[in-house]
């Protein structure tokens, strides 16, 4: 029950920060919106790592940093200019879709009738997104390129932490992952955020922070196969957050509400089976 409950927090937090991305966006270059993000979320990985730190065994997290929260950022950040939060929030929702693929292939975590189901829910979710016809016409389909390549990573990442979550502690390895993230931003901008985009971008960074401490924590007690999807409820809450704060400009109608209730249908049936 811990797991479930930091895979719901990491996944409310990850929504707020999809959300705070949008708003920090406003006049800011995608480049320096993504280190201007991660700063901050080092800061509070940094914390929680001076609670419990120890550094034996963080190196392979520090190479999982590079894909996510490294090079996912990037595409995450990109994916937020090109079509919106909430847009995003449901495509990157499709994440637990490939990382239980991995689980099951790769760290032979077992396959059962709720985990197709499930599955299927979250790709019927996507389906919907894809077919959307009302969208807005600014829209540009590299936006959604760009979250599906950030959701594999995010994928990878998990499995990866998974995989090595008996190295380290999790505050560490968090602490490790944000580090090369934030390297990574660095040598993508080539230049330090201004004082004003760190102001903007500042509570995104908190909340993405905060999601990866739980999200670590949750990996530490929980499944690939539990954890993941349970994380892909973010897509719930950057809708809703979307739709309550940016209202008309982002267009939530029927059909991405629809698409973003199977995605977390089809992750908490994947979820709650386990």
């Amino acid at each position: 029950m811990t797991a479930v409950l930091l895979a719901l927090a990491s996944a409310a937090l990850f929504g707020g920060m999809t959300v705070a991305v949008r708003l920090g966006l406003r006049g800011v270059e995608a480049g320096a919106a993504t280190l201007a993000t991660v700063i901050p979320a080092l800061g509070v990985g940094l914390v929680g790592a001076g609670i419990r730190h120890d550094l034996h065994g963080i190196w392979p997290f520090l190479l999982a940093g590079l894909l996510a929260p490294g090079g996912s950022q990037i595409l995450f950040t990109l994916a937020v200019r090109e079509v919106g939060a909430s847009r995003t929030s449901v495509t990157v929702g499709g994440a637990p879709l490939v990382a239980v693929a991995i689980a099951v292939i790769f760290l032979g975590e077992p396959l059962g009738l709720p985990l197709a189901v499930g599955a299927l829910g979250v790709v019927a979710g996507g389906v919907l997104l894809g077919a959307e016809r009302d969208r807005p016409v600014h829209l540009r389909a590299i936006g959604f390129a760009f979250a599906a390549a950030a959701a594999t990573l995010f994928a990878v990442r998990d499995n990866l932490v998974r995989d090595l979550h008996a190295h380290a502690n999790p505050e560490s390895a968090a602490a490790a992952t944000l580090v090369a993230g934030t390297v990574a931003a660095i040598i993508w901008t080539r230049k330090l955020p201004s004082r004003r985009e760190l102001v903007r971008l500042t509570p995104a960074g908190l909340c993405f922070g905060l999601s990866y401490i739980c999200l670590f924590e949750a990996y530490w007690r929980g499944r690939v196969t539990v954890v993941s999807p349970l994380v892909a409820t973010e897509s719930l809450w950057g809708v809703a957050l979307s739709a309550l704060i940016f209202r008309g400009s982002e267009k939530v109608g029927s059909r991405l509400a629809l698409g973003a209730l199977l995605v977390v249908a089809g992750g908490v049936l994947i979820g709650l089976s386990r």
